[in-house]
C-alpha cells in the first residue's frame, strides 16, 4: 500500500513539473523543435509527416489570431458568413504554407537563447537554426501569446528581423487592395492556393 501511495505522489509530482514545463514559453518552443524534428527526421511518408507537422501547429500555433491579425482593418467589414469562411480558408492556407516549408528539412537544429516578457500577453523567445552547409545560420524569434498561461500559443514568426504575419498582413491588403476593396479576392486567391 505505501509503495502505492508513493508511486501516485511520484506520479503526481512528474504530471505537475511537465505540466509546469509547457507553461513557459521557451520550453513550449523546445518542446515543439523537438517534436518536429522527430517527425522530420522519421522515415514517413511525406503525407504522414505533414499530418503529423500540421497536428503539432494546430496545438501550439494560434491559427485563428493571425488570420484575424493578417486581414487587418479589413477584418471590421466581413459579415459573420464571410468570417466563418475566411478562418477555414485562412487555417487551411496556414498548415499547406507551413507544412510544405517545414516538410523539406531533415534535421533542423533550433537552440533556443533566451526569451523577454514583453507584457502580460506576450513574451519572444530568441532561437537560431543553426547553420549547415546548405544554408547559414537564421535567428528566428517567436511570439508567444501568454494572455493564458495555461495555453500559451505562438503568434508569429520573426526571421532575420522580419514578421511572417506583418508580411502576410501586407500581402493580403494588396490583393484586397487591388481588387477595389474585395474581399472575395483575397478568398480567391487563398482557394487558388489550396488547389495547387
Amino acid at each position: 500500500m505505501k509503495t502505492l501511495k508513493l508511486l501516485l505522489v511520484i506520479l503526481v509530482i512528474s504530471l505537475l513539473t511537465n505540466i509546469v514545463k509547457a507553461k513557459n514559453p521557451s520550453d513550449l518552443i523546445n518542446g515543439i523543435v523537438n517534436e518536429a524534428a522527430l517527425v522530420l527526421k522519421s522515415s514517413d511518408p511525406v503525407e504522414s509527416k505533414i499530418i503529423k507537422l500540421n497536428d503539432i501547429a494546430e496545438r501550439s500555433v494560434d491559427i485563428d489570431g493571425i488570420g484575424m491579425y493578417t486581414l487587418g482593418k479589413h477584418k471590421k467589414t466581413l459579415s459573420e458568413e464571410q468570417k466563418s469562411k475566411y478562418k477555414k480558408l485562412f487555417k487551411s492556407y496556414f498548415l499547406k504554407s507551413f507544412s510544405s516549408r517545414l516538410v523539406d528539412y531533415t534535421d533542423p537544429k533550433i537552440n533556443v537563447v533566451s526569451e523577454k516578457k514583453i507584457n502580460e500577453k506576450y513574451t519572444i523567445v530568441n532561437s537560431v537554426l543553426q547553420a549547415t552547409s546548405k544554408r547559414p545560420k537564421v535567428n528566428i524569434d517567436w511570439r508567444i501569446y501568454t494572455k493564458n498561461p495555461e495555453k500559451p500559443l505562438i503568434r508569429d514568426l520573426i526571421v532575420e528581423g522580419l514578421s511572417l504575419a506583418r508580411t502576410q498582413k501586407e500581402e493580403f491588403n494588396s490583393v484586397i487592395q487591388n481588387n477595389d476593396g474585395n474581399i472575395n479576392a483575397l478568398f480567391k486567391t487563398l482557394e487558388q492556393f489550396l488547389i495547387k
